[in-house]
Formats: structure tokens, sequence, C-alpha cells
């Protein structure tokens, strides 16, 4: 069986025609919701980039994995989707980016240069085509194409709208997939890591004018009781919306076309499987790092508490026997749950670190008992008041206050800041996240839920295994890579 991982960059979980979308169009991934399972409330566990992608390939919640930025190496010692690949035997290839630091101690001293990059390959993975911030490889490509306009990853982009979708980035990638698909005679794993939907809010193509913003719904305007938080990241010119009207639907407008030009590539990649006849053979994962503000609340891209920037796309299709289709999960479901999902597919047991549970029972239409009644994300902010210039790094310990958890019920979010501050919104009452619940007691009961949250999900890969009667628990690796008799292991 092949593995393929699709993630796409700041895909909300509601901007998809299956999820009842009234505009955008999504028919491909649509299909893929009818022939598989779509987790309706499926949640990244933070933000931005690199630590939404480290839950993601670890399974890890970030108060373990300590990933709190676009920038934070990630500790060598933790398994990963990609090392679990090669543990089944694959050779588990790259096409995008995973946007992982290097471990420190893995560098070849002082000046190396990936200690000024965190946009590193996870380890484990063959970088068969690597797309960073600056994407050479697709801009080689236009070059060879003709075109000579080309001057930077950032305005290539920028200047999608300006050329056919089929030259877009995205095609690129899937085009570069699907010949390397052609090439392999054994079964393979494939992680296809898009940039888009991602900045510069630019659709390719056609696509850049497929949505009027005539059409496109006003956003959510911010609230009165703004936090500190709030105020601070609205001073980050990337990251504010545009106070016109008018420019936040074009924004909309051409982030819908960058959605429906994804869906049409992963059209493409499914087509081409469909026609060498390997789709029926390939287990197939669509999610997201983390989603998009898109305007709500005054704010762009990935940041705060708000559930716009945590709340992905989540589509499975197990292609073995007896799995459902065109089931619909309302329970709530993380990117936490993605390792253990693929490990269970791969034949692997599950790694002591994860802190998320397989899916595996919702892909055969069955509920586990005991599952979580809750979402949970974490968001840091330490790295973002660097441009701003006002704490020194690292040895300032109010850093260590930046940061918060969100606790997300079906009629309330709890958001605990590091600060000892809180806001708790009534969700029953407002959708939008601007009305406060009024009852302390359901604020405790959720900030206790919280804590409680917390202190069982502690850092438990040496704590589960106990020193007695030869190792009583389970082990902290894989027992595949343990030189130890398997009689020993329990």
């Amino acid at each position: 069986m092949n593995v393929l991982l699709i993630t796409f960059d700041q895909f909300r979980g509601d901007c998809l025609s299956a999820a009842g979308h009234p505009l955008v169009r999504t028919p491909h991934l649509d299909r893929l919701a009818a022939d598989g399972v779509r987790f309706a409330r499926h949640y990244s566990q933070s933000a931005p980039c690199a630590p939404g992608r480290a839950a993601l390939y670890t399974g890890m919640y970030q108060m373990n994995s300590r990933v709190v930025g676009n920038g934070t190496p990630l500790d060598r010692r933790f398994d990963n989707v990609a090392r679990a690949g090669r543990r089944a035997g694959f050779a588990p290839a790259l096409f995008g980016y995973t946007d992982q630091g290097i471990d420190p101690r893995d560098a070849d001293g002082p000046d190396d240069p990936r200690l000024s990059d965190y946009e590193g390959v996870l380890p484990g993975f063959d970088a068969v085509l690597e797309l960073k911030g600056y994407p050479q490889p697709w801009i080689a490509w236009l070059e060879s194409l003709g075109y000579r306009d080309v001057r930077g990853g950032e305005h290539a982009l920028a200047t999608e709208g300006e050329r056919p979708a089929e030259h877009g980035i995205t095609a690129y990638l899937a085009g570069e997939l699907i010949d390397w698909i052609d090439r392999q005679d054994s079964p393979w794993f494939a992680h296809a890591s898009f940039i888009r939907p991602h900045p510069p809010y630019a659709a390719p193509g056609e696509w850049s004018r497929a949505y009027s913003p005539d059409d496109v719904e006003a956003a959510i305007a911010p609230g009165d009781n703004l936090t500190t938080l709030h105020d601070l990241i609205r001073q980050i010119p990337q990251l504010a919306a545009p106070d016109d009207d008018g420019e936040q639907r074009a924004l909309r407008a051409q982030y819908y076309g960058m959605v429906s030009a994804v869906d049409e590539q992963f059209g493409r990649i499914r087509a081409h499987l469909e026609a060498v006849g390997q789709w029926d053979d390939t287990f197939v994962i669509v999610t997201s790092d983390h989603g998009e503000q898109l305007c709500n609340h005054g704010l762009v891209q990935k940041m705060a508490f708000f559930e716009d920037s945590y709340h992905v796309v989540g589509i499975m299709r197990d292609p073995r026997p007896g799995a459902v289709r065109g089931a619909v999960v309302d329970d709530f479901t993380e990117n936490v749950d993605i390792m253990p999902t693929l490990c269970e597919a791969m034949g692997l047991a599950i790694p002591v670190q994860c802190d998320g549970y397989p899916l595996t029972p919702f892909l055969h239409g069955e509920r586990p008992e005991r599952w979580r009644d809750a979402a949970h994300w974490e968001f840091d902010w330490r790295s973002d008041v660097l441009p701003l210039g006002r704490w020194p790094w690292p040895w300032d310990r109010r850093l260590e206050r930046m940061n918060l958890a969100t606790l997300r019920t079906n009629d309330t979010a709890y958001v605990h800041f590091a600060d000892g501050t809180w806001r708790c919104f009534d969700l029953a009452a407002d959708p939008t996240w601007r009305t406060e619940v009024a009852d302390p007691t359901r604020v405790l009961e959720h900030a206790q839920r919280l804590l409680t949250w917390r202190a069982e999900h502690a850092d438990r890969i040496m704590p589960s295994l106990l020193l007695r009667d030869g190792g009583i628990g389970r082990w902290p690796t894989d027992t595949a890579t343990l030189d130890l008799p398997v009689e020993s292991r329990t």
C-alpha cells in the first residue's frame, strides 16, 4: 500500500463546499470526502508553520515538543512520520517543505548555514523537490518556459494571476509528484507539502478571477474588548487586515481562488493515480498546518487564539476493505492524531511520545471509547516581539509568559495566558468569539478542564516505563528499533 500525505498551508476547515461554504468550489476534495472520511471539526495544534507542522509530524503537543516558533529547533530525539515510514520499509519522499529547524547539536560548527534557516527538512525525508521561501526550482522552471520578469519567490507568488494556472507553484509541485510516481516500482510514501493557499494573496491564472469581491461575505469585525496580544499582533504590518471593506473582500476572493486552485491540482493527482491503477492502493491524508484569519477580528494569516487560525481541513481515505465511504465525523480531532493514524496504517506500534490518538476506528465507522470532547491549541509569541525590540533574548523570563493555551468545547472557548490572565467566550450565544461568558462557575469549570488536559499530557516518554521486572510499561521507542529480545518487551 502507498502512503500519500498532503498538507496545504493555511487551508481553513470551513472553506470546502462539502463543509457547506456558500461560495467556494472544491469538487475534487468533496469527491475525496465522499470516498473517505471528512473530519468536520479538525484542528491544528499550534501556529505558525514550524510549530503547527511539528505537532503534525511528531504527534506531540507544543508543550512537549517545545517547537514554539518559526526558528525553534526540533529536538533530534523525537520520532516523526518520516522516520516511522522508514521503519515500515519506505523511503519517504518530500515535495515542498517541512519548516523544521536543525537540532544545533547536529550542526557542523557555528558557521553552519542551517543555524540561520528554520526551513529545514524533517529528518527521515528524502527531499526530491525542496520548495522553501525562495522556491528556486519553480522559478527556474518558469524561466525555462520563457518568463523573464520573475524576480524572486515573493514576486513570483504575488504575480501568479498574470500567468496561466498550469504554470503556478501548485501545478508545478503536482507535476513533479506525478512524474516521480511514474518512476516508482514498489510501494511508496510521498509527502506533498503545498505552500498555497498561503500569502501573498494572489490566486494563479483564471482562479484569480474566479470569485468576485462583490459576492464575498464581510469579515467579522474586532470585538470591543481587545487583549494586549491582539493589539500587539495588529502592530505587525503583515498580520493586520486592511481597514477597507472592499480590500478585505478582494483579499478573501483571492484566497478562495487559491483554495480552488489547490483543489484542482489535487484532482489532477487523483486522476493520474486512477489512470495508472494505484488509487485503490493508496492511503490518503489531506490536512493543513494551520488556518487563516482571513480578515476576521482585524487579522490576516495565523496568530492569536481565534478559531480561524486553527480549524483546518481534514480528510482521509483508507483504500482497504472495511473502510467507510462518505462519513462525516463531528467529534473533535487534531493534527496530533495524524502520526498515530499513519503508524497504525503502516503496521507500526504508536510511539509513546504521541499525544494524539489513532483515527483508525473512525475510518472503519466506529467511534472510539473515551474520545476527547474538546479541541486544544497553543500559541507562543516570544519570537514575534523581537522585531519590535522590546525584550532581550533569551534572558528576560517574561518571554516564558508569552504563550497561551485554548480549550474549545461545543459551546465555550477558554483561553489561558501564561501571565495568569484569561478570556472565556460563549460560543453558544455568539459563535464569532466576541461575547464573554458571564457565569464565573462556567469559567472555572473550563479553566480546570484545561489544567487537567495539560497534566494528562505532560511528557511521558520515560515516566511510561518502570524499571522493575525487566521494564514494565511502554518502551520509549518503537520496539522495532530496540536491540532487545522480543520477550523482554512488555
